[in-house]
């Protein structure tokens, strides 16, 4: 007869195991506690602006969140934009909430998620003939460049390896892990457009030949309008860069006006990295949770210009981390060999000649 031991009796000597007692935090109300200036430092968005995001993405994160979580729709989006303003650990984003730090790596993946979900709404170019002309109007208040809709450009966002054998290709020129973004910003700083999958060393021009709104441009889908970027890309019909000498009055002219138009894309990577300096911190998440943080991150930054948002003070360590990540002058790219260009000689000569 087999003998069976009860593993649940223990000796006398044997000091029985006790279960760790839940402990029930009780819950910070955020929108009472802070004022108007100390919230949008801490969540770089105003208490109004939040609340309204958090209906738009509320039914979204119910239907992937556990109906036993902890936090409400609201104290997760709360908990994911503390995320973003710092790029800190999970754990401290988590302490700040009130939860253990896996909850809060679940839910920054959560919400970030449902953020980026609003892109189509959110992020999009000019495709109506009266948004189209809305958009090369404020492109021609800057500096008298025609037909314009967008300036382009890329910046990096910083993030730990995310290892395996494929490790390196995320290493940027600077040395340090990113992905290399690409954007299409408006006069008004907004980001029209959005790439953010490619890894740091992924060359502009590539990134461009190869992305969606590359293909649009190459097959006539504006029309006759461009966009303006750096030397780092090649000139084409429907985008224009400086000339890298100049020998006239009207090409200087057209030089000071391109680069003065280009610059919008620079001022809104400013923008966009001083609400959410964690871009430039570094975020130490997987490379999936990352990209949805990038969009998630352009998306908020869209609605803040929409609301007028103020833009948060930053510290200095924040503004050493974005002059890092933002000064990224045009990429040497050997293949890239400057050639006359019809379209753009005729808008210097019968254009910026006559100004």
């Amino acid at each position: 007869m087999m003998d069976f031991v009860d593993i649940n009796v223990y000796s006398d000597d044997e000091e029985v195991p006790v279960r760790k007692q839940r402990v029930l935090r009780e819950r910070i109300n955020h929108f009472e506690k802070w004022d108007r200036k100390e919230f949008l430092q801490r969540f770089r968005l105003s208490p109004q602006t939040v609340l309204n995001i958090a209906d738009e993405i509320q039914e979204d994160i119910h239907h992937k969140t556990n109906r036993n979580a902890a936090l409400s729709p609201t104290d997760q989006l709360l908990l994911t934009l503390s995320f973003y303003a710092t790029g800190s650990f999970l754990r401290v984003a988590g302490d700040f909430i009130g939860v253990h730090k896996s909850t809060a790596s679940k839910t920054v993946k959560r919400v970030s998620e449902a953020l980026a979900s609003l892109r189509p709404v959110c992020i999009r170019m000019p495709e109506t003939n009266e948004e189209i002309s809305e958009c090369k109007a404020g492109f021609y208040r800057i500096a008298r460049f025609p037909l314009c809709i967008g300036s382009i450009d890329c910046s990096h966002v910083k993030i730990i390896s995310p290892g395996g054998e494929n490790a390196e290709i995320y290493r940027n020129r600077k040395q340090y892990f990113s992905f290399n973004v690409q954007t299409v910003a408006d006069s008004d700083l907004k980001i029209r457009d959005i790439v953010a999958r490619w890894p740091g060393s992924a060359h502009d021009a590539h990134i461009f030949r190869s992305s969606a709104i590359g293909h649009k441009f190459e097959n006539k889908h504006y029309g006759n309008c461009i966009i303006v970027g750096d030397s780092g890309y090649p000139v084409k019909p429907y985008l224009m860069t400086p000339l890298r000498q100049t020998r006239n009055l009207p090409e200087n002219l057209y030089n000071e006006s391109l680069i003065r138009t280009r610059n919008v894309v620079e001022r809104s990577y400013g923008v966009w990295k001083k609400r959410f300096p964690g871009l430039a911190l570094g975020l130490r998440l997987k490379k999936e949770t990352v990209q949805a943080v990038i969009v998630a991150t352009a998306v908020l930054h869209n609605i803040a210009c929409e609301e007028r948002e103020d833009i948060p003070q930053i510290n200095v360590e924040e503004v050493v981390a974005i002059d890092l990540v933002n000064n990224n002058p045009p990429e040497n790219n050997p293949q890239l060999i400057e050639r006359p260009n019809n379209v753009r000689q005729r808008l210097i000569f019968d254009y910026f000649a006559r100004l």
